[in-house]
């Protein structure tokens, strides 16, 4: 498998190409935000689940862009943004068991971790 030149190799304004690895992480991403939104829309009555379908997955974007994007604000220690990354899918698979479909919050979080890991694991080689 070829790896990855390091940033500091590469031409100035690009980044190294995408990998599956890369692809599944960011839709465990998509998955783990529409998670909290439909958790809300779908565990709450009027007006609470308007308030919390909206409310948490913001809240998550917004955690997840100021310590884990690429481009993420608050530059942290790379322990952190492992920590942060899978407080939010703690909370998607912790949302999928309190609507009593532990199953899928299950497989959400199996698979989840193990692309975290990997993909983890590729960008401090």
């Amino acid at each position: 498998m070829p790896e990855n030149p390091p940033q500091s190799a590469l031409p100035a304004g690009t980044r190294p190409p995408l990998s599956a690895v890369d692809v599944i992480a960011f839709f465990c991403e998509l998955f783990a935000f529409g998670t909290l939104a439909f958790w809300g829309f779908a565990a709450f009555a009027l007006p609470w689940n308007v308030i919390v379908g909206i409310g948490a997955p913001v809240l998550a974007i917004l955690v997840w862009a100021l310590f884990v994007s690429p481009r993420a604000v608050l530059a942290v220690h790379p322990f952190v943004r492992g920590v942060v990354e899978l407080l939010v899918y703690l909370a998607a698979t912790l949302a999928w068991w309190g609507m009593g479909l532990a199953w899928v919050g299950l497989v959400f979080a199996v698979i989840a971790i193990t692309v975290g890991v990997i993909a983890g694991r590729r960008r401090f080689d």
